[in-house]
């Protein structure tokens, strides 16, 4: 069966659950029962603010980028992520397009589907939302994705330029260049800290260590096989984790005024919630009395990340027309 096509404006847009249309979460309050030294970095305002800069970028080019956005099956959180990008392009005047395959579609049907789609003068940027049911093999597809549209910055090719000195990547990972981003423009200072980044996955970990050892700081990777996470954790001026585990960083790991980036995404069950349940991070809330700035689970991460996307698929449409 071929795909299912929409536009951001189409009629039959796969409907998302608990929800309708687009709000950026609240930044909450500080958890009760615990203290509030911590100043909360604002993910929610900075990628706004990035959207706004963008959408002017935008104005000024020849044509307005277009980004082919590749979904297979109906999952609810994926549809979620997917609705927030789509937004997002609509916002900064880009052109979204979401090619939504079936759950069982063939691995050869989304590859060559992507390769039209690198053949398309007309496409800056293809994003294949993660993850992909199991059948399909996630490193085959996204690397057929082309270098100068690789907007989600994860091939091996850009991701090998990002580690090397002397060369740039034509797209910096999405998440973690968000997190830089958010530490920049809240004025902290990474030079010279110890950094320790809890995950080592190849979305976030890896590369969010490439990008702040290039920041001057001192990194350490945290993965199944470390000892004692929290002894690392405890000497860290700044503490990313995003690991997929609720409540795994308490205070007792943090140094009083440290930097934390919570990049996790929980559901948990939440009686009081009408949905019954709620989102949360990798962070304790008896962090927020230990910290200098973290960033709140939702709207820390999570928006910088869209808002990147928006960034990279705007760097690739102006490279096109330089």
């Amino acid at each position: 069966m071929p795909a299912e096509v929409y536009s951001r404006y189409s009629p039959n847009f796969p409907p998302m659950p608990h929800t309708s249309g687009y709000a950026p979460p609240a930044i909450p309050l500080p958890p009760i029962g615990f203290g509030s030294n911590a100043k909360i970095l604002d993910g929610v305002k900075t990628s706004k603010d990035i959207r706004a800069e963008v959408a002017t970028r935008v104005e000024k080019l020849k044509r307005k980028p277009a980004l082919a956005v590749i979904l297979v099956g109906k999952r609810a959180d994926s549809l979620t992520y997917v609705r927030q990008k789509m937004k997002a392009a609509e916002e900064c005047n880009i052109l979204a397009e979401l090619i939504n395959f079936e759950e069982d579609v063939a691995q050869d049907c989304v590859v060559r589907k992507i390769e039209e789609l690198n053949l398309d003068t007309h496409v800056d940027g293809i994003l294949v939302q993660l993850p992909l049911p199991p059948h399909l093999k996630e490193e085959v597809i996204t690397v057929k994705v082309a270098d100068e549209k690789d907007v989600d910055g994860l091939k091996p090719s850009n991701m090998g330029r990002l580690a090397m000195r002397g060369h740039e990547p034509l797209f910096v990972p999405c998440t973690p260049m968000g997190v830089i981003e958010l530490l920049h423009r809240s004025n902290i200072e990474l030079r010279g800290k110890e950094a320790v980044i809890i995950g080592a996955s190849n979305i976030v970990g890896l590369p969010m260590s490439l990008l702040l050892l290039k920041e001057g700081c001192t990194v350490t990777i945290c993965h199944i096989d470390t000892m004692d996470v929290a002894a690392h954790a405890r000497q860290a001026d700044v503490v990313v984790v995003g690991v997929g585990k609720a409540g795994l960083v308490r205070g007792s790991w943090i140094k009083r005024g440290a930097t934390v980036i919570d990049v996790g995404i929980n559901v948990i069950p939440d009686p009081g919630k009408k949905s019954g349940r709620r989102i949360v991070g990798d962070v304790h809330e008896e962090v927020f009395e230990k910290a200098g700035y973290i960033t709140p689970v939702p709207g820390g991460v999570g928006p910088m990340t869209v808002a990147m996307l928006m960034k990279n698929t705007c760097d690739s449409a102006a490279r096109v027309q330089a």
